[in-house]
């Protein structure tokens, strides 16, 4: 079952996104912030991150950086939801996110990303 951490600053979106994954048969953890995001990926073996861009203590793009430096193989989602988040989104692809996600989004469209990240045969049956 393959680890993906979230990590996004609003708890409900949060929550959300983790129960999202969970029905889609993938393991999620969570994170508040990038600082808290860059903990979780440095101490757990994850299978890819979705990330929130604007965030407090340290935003998404920084974290984006972090982790392509820590772990360049590392699939990486952005999601966006703020005034301006396609600008953002396009952004933090060109930095290092492998694909993008405007909020709000259904379950579905969140599956199909993550699924195209993960790459055929690491998806859930």
């Amino acid at each position: 079952m393959a680890k993906i951490l979230v990590i996004d600053d609003e708890p409900q979106v949060r929550r959300a996104i983790c129960a999202m994954l969970a029905r889609g048969g993938y393991e999620p953890l969570e994170a508040t912030d990038g600082v808290e995001g860059l903990e979780v990926a440095r101490a757990q073996s994850i299978d890819a991150v979705i990330t929130d861009i604007m965030m407090p203590n340290k935003e998404g793009i920084e974290t984006i950086r972090e982790l392509r430096r820590d772990v360049p193989n590392l699939p990486i989602l952005v999601i966006s939801g703020n005034a301006g988040s396609a600008l953002y989104l396009q952004m933090a692809t060109l930095l290092g996110a492998h694909s993008a996600l405007a909020k709000p989004f259904r379950s579905a469209e969140l599956l199909a990303a993550v699924a195209r990240l993960l790459g055929p045969g690491n998806t859930p049956l």
